[in-house]
């Protein structure tokens, strides 16, 4: 599942892309320092916005250290590998899955953790068309958006079908966290005055630690809002080593919010931090210090996140009968020709050499390069090389003119001029908006930028739709591309460029849903549906030719991913698949 920085990498996930790091000056929120036995300090550019994880949508959460499901994928090969589950066995059809649990499995407060409580996360979360999760999105099957159906065996065993066949059933349907059915199942169950699930409510930021109740590594012992929480090691955690010794070795992870770029690079220089994303940046200095600092550099390869503008495409309104967008920018927006103007009017190449120091790539698709399912230019994806000439000229052929002050008016003397959205704090992001504010000037167009809070730049993306256009992306990208299809399903939570109704949200009328958007939905429906990669890999080739030509997002850059890590953290075993902490419960600290 991709989700707002959504996000697949497993316990990649934990550190690695979660964590770009930055530091407050006020002395409550200074990281302590790390040269604790059994403590590994990471950060997080923003607060927890909910420990519910069904309802989370942003990529900045401590979901990935508190649970598992009952599948994992290994870092090192990309193979599935038994968690919660010992076994599972596939029907020859695809169409069924048995998964066996592990036995005498507990969750965090000592409580077993049966079949039932598998039972009830699929049947009563995430299948339950109450509650909006991006989860659902990617376990509807064909065109139907038929669900699995899943019931148990007995106390170790379940079983899900599916109606047809689903090439990722296995890899989704063991993939989701199992949540506690004994702390969670009266809020599922009861709903408040208004009617809604209780459990829309449940587990808010400000919900004791004691009642979140996991079954990951660690545990929560104390949150700090805009400041740390503190993990501890779950005594009920089912991995042990070969000795017979409860695993993680690590006993505690402090996950501190750190809201300053430019304060990243000194708090990791200084001992306070065990681990950086090091941006392009940064490499030159942290390359040299490497043996000095203690550390290592390691060079993940081109990411698998997503960078992008996106423009709002909805033309419904809101409750009040008032349009989400202005109309006369709505019009401008979902212009074909105008969005493909401003993806030839953008300067990748020079973004690449003076943000990124020359370490990435123009990026056009939004599968990774590192997937056997990504189009390459060479197989017909189409590109969009800087050409301001070609900006104008589709500019000017959509209707477009130019003033005698050179600013660009449409059809109807409208100067061309809208707000693009974007997280403040971080400093690559933000040079990417001056750049792109600058490059579209030359156009003749006026950008004003808004810099927001991640968490309030999550909620106005999300829950208002009135925003205009926004830079962003998404994480959580993996060799498997039916992770991103909660944002290429028309109906899917992350379908952001054109979100339509959704399920306890605000009631809007008059939404649209464009061909091109349909067909992109349809077509990675029928690549979930055939068995065979190659078949599979025509149907994700024919959907990337259809959003490069449409451009519902208009990408930016694919950045080399490097990461340093505390040389004290033994038994690294980094991938550019799952980078440095996939394998997190194995390894210990030895100063």
């Amino acid at each position: 599942m991709i989700q707002l920085n959504i996000q697949q990498k497993y316990y990649r996930k934990l550190i690695t892309l979660c964590t770009v790091i930055f530091i407050f000056f006020l002395t409550a929120c200074k990281p302590a320092p790390s040269n604790f036995q059994s403590r590994i300090v990471v950060s997080t550019p923003s607060d927890t916005s909910t420990f519910n994880y069904p309802l989370n949508q942003s990529a900045y959460s401590v979901f990935s250290y508190i649970y598992e499901g009952l599948i994992i994928e290994n870092g090192i090969t990309g193979e599935l590998e038994p968690a919660l589950a010992e076994s599972w066995e596939v029907s020859d059809d695809g169409q069924k899955v048995v998964i066996t649990l592990q036995e005498d499995l507990k969750w965090s407060d000592g409580e077993p953790l049966t079949a039932d409580d598998v039972v009830f996360s699929y049947n009563e979360i995430y299948l339950n068309d109450k509650i909006p999760s991006s989860s659902k999105d990617i376990l509807r099957i064909g065109k139907s958006g038929a669900l699995p159906t899943v019931k148990k065996i007995d106390n170790l065993r379940i079983e899900f079908s599916t109606p047809e066949s689903f090439a990722p059933f296995v890899r989704y349907a063991g993939g989701l966290y199992i949540l506690p059915a004994h702390v969670l199942k009266d809020s599922v169950r009861t709903t408040n005055s208004e009617g809604e699930l209780n459990f829309l409510t449940k587990w808010g930021t400000d919900t004791p630690v004691a009642e979140i109740v996991g079954n990951g590594m660690y545990r929560v012992k104390s949150y700090a809002p805009n400041q740390r929480i503190i993990l501890e090691k779950n005594p009920f955690y089912w991995r042990k080593d070969d000795e017979g010794n409860n695993l993680p070795f690590i006993e505690n992870i402090v996950w501190q919010v750190i809201e300053n770029t430019d304060n990243q690079l000194l708090n990791f220089r200084s001992g306070e931090l065990d681990t950086i994303q090091v941006t392009a940046e940064m490499y030159p200095l942290l390359k040299r210090e490497e043996k000095r600092g203690k550390y290592t550099i390691y060079n993940g390869g081109p990411t698998s996140t997503s960078s992008f503008i996106c423009f709002n495409l909805n033309q419904a309104k809101n409750s009040q009968g008032k349009p989400l967008v202005d109309p006369i920018k709505s019009r401008w927006f979902n212009n074909k020709a105008f969005r493909q103007a401003i993806a030839y009017g953008i300067n990748r190449e020079a973004m690449t050499n003076n943000i990124y120091r020359g370490l990435g790539a123009p990026q056009y698709s939004p599968i990774p390069v590192t997937s056997p399912f990504y189009l390459s230019p060479e197989e017909g994806l189409k590109v969009y090389n800087y050409d301001p000439e070609k900006s104008q000229e589709l500019l000017l052929g959509a209707g477009f003119k130019y003033n005698q002050n050179g600013d660009l008016l449409d059809s109807e003397d409208q100067k061309v001029e809208f707000t693009l959205l974007t997280s403040a704090g971080r400093k690559v992001r933000e040079q990417i908006a001056t750049q792109i504010n600058q490059d579209l000037g030359k156009l003749g167009m006026k950008v004003n930028m808004q810099f927001l809070s991640f968490n309030t730049y999550v909620q106005k993306l999300t829950l208002s739709k009135d925003w205009e256009a926004y830079l962003g992306g998404f994480t959580g990208g993996s060799i498997e591309p039916h992770g991103g299809y909660n944002i290429w399903a028309v109906d899917g939570r992350l379908h952001t460029f054109n979100q339509g109704p959704e399920a306890g949200g605000e009631k809007i009328e008059g939404w649209k849903v464009n061909d091109w958007e349909q067909e992109i939905d349809d077509l990675y429906v029928q690549a979930s549906q055939v068995l065979d990669d190659e078949k599979r890999k025509e149907f994700y080739g024919q959907a990337q030719q259809v959003i490069a030509e449409e451009l519902p997002f208009i990408y930016m850059i694919n950045p080399l991913e490097f990461d340093a890590i505390r040389d004290r953290i033994k038994g690294i075993n980094y991938s550019e698949l799952g980078g440095g902490f996939w394998n997190l419960y194995e390894l210990k600290i030895s100063e």
